[in-house]
């Protein structure tokens, strides 16, 4: 795959078209768990339960749709402002906000030319670490899957993220990431996407099977 395949176009579609899918999975399920399970401690985000993930997405996506970014938005202060700003909300009204911004965000985002597409794969990622945690299938895969591997493609190579060559077990194409025009030969990758998205997110791997060369797995985290 090199850098005419395609996913260096930007679909101003695609950031939107993620979070409806991962809307219309993730929120029926949050409204079917307890309350106790909001309170769940996160592995991913050391500190934050389900809730304050929950809000922080709500919060950063109705940011989006409000066009609020101060100076400082989304720093470690910024996301814990917000949080608390939620402090006293049901965990029922916590959904119905991310729900809004899940439905109302993709829009805008589409006419920020790529400025807030990292957003969209941020909030599928959070999804992820809130249904590895709960127990629940399809933690960073799911139908949203191809829409996110696309959006991480484009975005590894914005960032100027190290070359890779990911052959997945479970998707037939294989993924070229990371700048294409480094001069060093790529890293090598042999896993399931799910492990990928892990990977590139920052996220624990510990326990998955698959094959890095090349390159150290911190090297690949593109959120930093």
């Amino acid at each position: 795959m090199t850098s005419a395949d395609g996913y260096d176009v930007r679909d101003p579609e695609l950031p939107g078209r993620l979070l409806v899918v991962e809307r219309d999975a993730l929120v029926p399920l949050l409204r079917a768990r307890s309350d106790a399970d909001f309170a769940v401690a996160t592995v991913a985000c050391p500190g934050w339960s389900v809730r304050d993930v929950l809000a922080h997405c709500s919060a950063a996506l109705m940011r989006v749709v409000e066009n609020r970014f101060e100076e400082g938005v989304f720093s470690p202060e910024s996301n814990d402002r917000d949080i608390a700003e939620r402090a006293d909300w049901t965990n029922a009204q916590v959904v119905d906000e991310l729900e809004r911004g899940m439905t109302e965000a993709g829009p805008v985002i589409a006419k920020a030319g790529g400025a807030l597409d990292g957003i969209a794969l941020g909030e599928w990622v959070h999804a992820g670490d809130v249904r590895d945690v709960l127990g629940e299938p399809g933690a960073y895969a799911g139908a949203g899957l191809p829409l996110a591997l696309r959006l991480l493609v484009r975005l590894s190579r914005e960032r100027h993220g190290i070359p890779l060559h990911a052959d997945l077990d479970d998707v037939d194409e294989a993924l070229r990431l990371g700048d294409p025009t480094a001069p060093s030969p790529p890293a090598r990758y042999i896993g399931d996407a799910a492990t990928l998205v892990r990977l590139y997110a920052g996220r624990p791997v510990a326990g998955a099977s698959y094959e890095l060369a090349g390159a150290e797995a911190e090297e690949l985290n593109i959120f930093g």
